[in-house]
């Protein structure tokens, strides 16, 4: 009898619950492992909030896949093959949570999600290098759901080079130094280096790809990185995100994982971590909407960021270190090229190539800083 009444008291108590449930069910998006005791309120993403256009999925397998799937003679033939096929259209998602905190009373802050619709194209393809430039495409809605667009920006950059023994490294405090690596410290790897929009440095960090099972990934050693835009407005706690990435080819796309920790610099050197985040950005390929504007904005605009690359390998041979400004005369490095590049792109003349490589040094000229290597600290 005793056993009966405990069997109906729990059934009421479930059926309670599923009530309320039903009651208070809410729709939140993602994040199912993140703070689950904490307010769901208090923990719902923060992030871009604009209605972009529907897009459609692509669900062929990509060339670049079915190419990276047929068997080849070398090893270096198969990692090009798969930093090759992070090319593309895309619908990226940008997911990051922190999941755990080392400071006095710590409060996890709320998660970050953004999405947005991206042009990968490939500049340069050469036996030991590869260049990847990235290009925001987006259609946006009003209020009204009409649709606006596209607009077009150029986004970051990603340079592979294989057995590269000459990396620009972040060390903190908006300084970047050349690091010279042993040969055998980077045998049959490919070092990514990252640039920002306006293509100043950001990191760049050796890796190795590994094919297993039709998987192909390439893992990152930990490196340093400025804080990310999604960061710097809202924190001013740490200064430097340390790291360690991957890069994961799927039959769609890919996804790009990270293990970061956020790192405070003290005096004399010091560090301290006050969070450590997990993030994960998926590309999926999409069939629409077209994002070919991004390739008719670099006809107009290509040679003039070539310049610019060129005048940046020129800092780099001239500066063993150097640290950036980040406004002259009340602007931004980004601001500057970009004008001149919206100016080329309205224009109906031939880009002036005399013109081009001037403004660009000058510019970059303007923000460079140079630096004691010597005084320069290692991560």
């Amino acid at each position: 009898m005793k056993w009966i009444i405990l069997i109906s008291a729990v059934f009421v108590l479930f059926s309670h619950a599923e009530e309320v449930e039903k009651k208070e069910k809410k729709v939140v998006r993602g994040h199912v492992f993140a703070w689950p005791f904490s307010e769901v309120e208090k923990m719902q993403p923060r992030g871009g909030t604009s209605r972009g256009q529907e897009v459609v999925l692509d669900g062929k397998p990509s060339d670049h896949w079915e190419s990276l799937q047929k068997k080849v003679d070398s090893k270096i033939e198969k990692d090009r093959r798969a930093i090759l096929a992070l090319s593309g259209s895309y619908r990226v998602s940008f997911d990051f949570i922190e999941t755990m905190g080392f400071t006095k009373g710590y409060k996890p802050p709320k998660p970050y999600f953004s999405w947005g619709t991206e042009h990968v194209q490939v500049l340069a393809s050469e036996d030991r290098f590869i260049s990847l430039q990235h290009t925001l495409v987006m259609y946006f809605k009003d209020e009204e759901g009409k649709e606006m667009g596209p607009m077009v920006m150029k986004h970051w950059r990603q340079d592979w080079s294989y057995e590269d023994t000459d990396l620009q490294t972040f060390r903190g405090n908006s300084t970047w130094a050349k690091e010279k690596m042993k040969p055998r410290k980077v045998k049959g790897k490919w070092t990514q280096a990252v640039f920002q929009v306006d293509d100043s440095p950001r990191y760049e960090v050796v890796g190795r790809w590994n094919h297993t099972g039709g998987m192909s990934t390439w893992r990152s050693d930990s490196c340093w990185r400025p804080l990310p835009r999604r960061e710097f407005a809202v924190r001013s706690d740490y200064q430097v995100l340390q790291g360690v990435h991957e890069l994961t080819i799927t039959s769609n796309g890919w996804v790009h994982t990270q293990q970061n920790q956020k790192v405070a610099l003290g005096e004399g050197g010091q560090i301290s971590i006050v969070g450590q985040e997990l993030g994960i950005n998926r590309y999926e390929r999409i069939s629409e909407p077209s994002l070919v504007a991004a390739e008719t904005t670099w006809e107009k605009t290509g040679e003039y960021w070539k310049d610019v690359r060129q005048a940046w390998v020129e800092v780099y041979q001239k500066h063993p270190a150097f640290s950036l400004k980040s406004e002259v005369d009340g602007k931004k490095l980004y601001q500057i090229h970009f004008g001149y590049a919206m100016e080329l792109e309205g224009s109906d003349e031939a880009y002036d190539a005399q013109a081009g490589k001037a403004h660009a040094k000058q510019t970059i000229a303007k923000f460079v800083q140079p630096v004691d290597a010597g005084k320069v600290g290692k991560y």
